[in-house]
C-alpha cells in the first residue's frame, strides 16, 4: 500500500506523516507532496518518498499519484489569505485531486475537513447527520469551501472517500493554543471549546485510512471533554480578564461535536480525552 499525503507541512500534516511512517506495516509506503523540497528532508529521512510541485498543478498531481492506493488530503488554507485562496485550496484543488485519484485508480480518499461546516449550533452535540446551516459566528470561505468540497468528493462514482471533521486541533507546541486567547476575549467566561489534539488527529485519519467498508461515511474526531474560555486562558498559564465576566454565550452548542460515531464504528478512544490530560502528560 502507497498513501500520498498532502498538506505535510502544516500543523496537522506535519505532526500526522511521522506517525503514519512510524506505524506502517512491511510493504506500506508513505509519499508526502510538498511545495518546497527543503521543507521535506524530515520526512525523507523518516522514510518517506517525496513528490515536489503545487497540488494546484495537474501535471503535479500525476506525478505524486503515480502507483498511489490511498489519499490523504490534509492540504488547507484558512488564516490570514484571501477568500479566493482558500477556494482554490479547499475546494478547487481538493476536488481536482479526487478526479485525478479517480482516474488513476485510487482505492481510499481520505479528505480532512473542519467541524465549522455545520454553522450554528443545535442545541445538542452535532453529529455527522446533521446538514450545514450557513451562517453564525465562524461562517464564512473557510468552512463553506469545506463544506462544497465535501460534497463534490463524495459525489465522484467509484472512488472510496471517507470524511474526517476536525474541531480546535492542539498539543505539542501547536501555537494554536496560544492563538485561542485572540478570540477568547470576546467569549462568556463558560462559552467552549471542543477541541482535538494531535495525537488523536493522527489516531483518528488512520483509522479512517485503514478501515474497510466505510465508503462514504464522515466522522468527527474530537475529544470527550471541550473546555471553557476561563479554562483557555488557564492553561495558557494567563489570567482571565476581569471584564470577561460580563459577557454572555448567545449559542451554548456552537462547535459542540459529538464523537459517538467514531468511537462505535472505528474504535476511537481519546488518547487525551481532555485539555488537562494533554496538560499533565507535558504534551501542550
Amino acid at each position: 500500500m502507497l498513501t500520498l499525503v498532502t498538506g505535510t507541512t502544516g500543523q496537522v500534516g506535519r505532526r500526522f506523516v511521522p506517525r503514519l511512517l512510524a506505524q506502517r506495516q512491511p510493504g506500506e509506503q508513505v509519499r508526502v507532496l510538498v511545495r518546497d523540497a527543503a521543507r521535506s528532508e524530515r520526512f525523507a529521512d523518516l522514510g518517506a518518498q517525496v513528490a515536489v510541485g503545487d497540488m494546484r498543478d495537474e501535471e503535479t498531481l500525476g506525478k505524486a499519484l503515480a502507483g498511489v492506493d490511498a489519499v490523504v488530503n490534509i492540504a488547507a488554507s484558512f488564516r490570514g489569505v484571501p477568500d479566493e485562496e482558500m477556494w482554490a485550496v479547499n475546494r478547487d484543488a481538493a476536488v481536482a485531486l479526487g478526479r485525478a485519484a479517480q482516474a488513476s485508480g485510487v482505492k481510499r480518499f481520505v479528505q480532512v475537513s473542519t467541524g465549522n461546516v455545520y454553522g450554528a449550533g443545535r442545541g445538542r452535540p452535532l453529529t455527522e447527520e446533521d446538514e450545514s446551516r450557513p451562517g453564525g459566528e465562524m461562517w464564512g470561505a473557510y468552512p463553506e469551501s469545506k463544506a462544497e468540497a465535501e460534497r463534490e468528493l463524495l459525489a465522484l462514482e467509484s472512488l472510496d472517500v471517507r470524511i474526517g471533521r476536525l474541531p480546535f486541533v492542539y498539543g505539542e507546541g501547536d501555537p494554536h493554543l496560544a492563538d485561542s486567547l485572540d478570540w477568547a476575549a470576546g467569549w462568556a467566561p463558560h462559552q467552549r471549546l471542543q477541541m482535538a489534539h494531535h495525537a488523536d488527529v493522527a489516531q483518528g485519519l488512520m483509522r479512517l485510512l485503514y478501515a474497510p467498508g466505510i465508503v462514504g461515511r464522515i466522522y468527527n474526531i474530537a475529544d470527550d471533554a471541550p473546555v471553557t474560555t476561563v479554562e483557555l486562558y488557564q492553561l495558557n498559564g494567563v489570567e482571565a480578564p476581569a471584564g470577561l465576566h460580563d459577557l454572555t454565550d448567545p449559542d451554548p452548542w456552537f462547535g459542540i461535536m459529538s464523537n459517538q460515531r467514531i468511537r462505535r464504528e472505528l474504535g476511537f478512544r481519546p488518547i487525551y480525552p481532555s485539555a488537562w490530560t494533554a496538560r499533565d502528560a507535558g504534551s501542550l
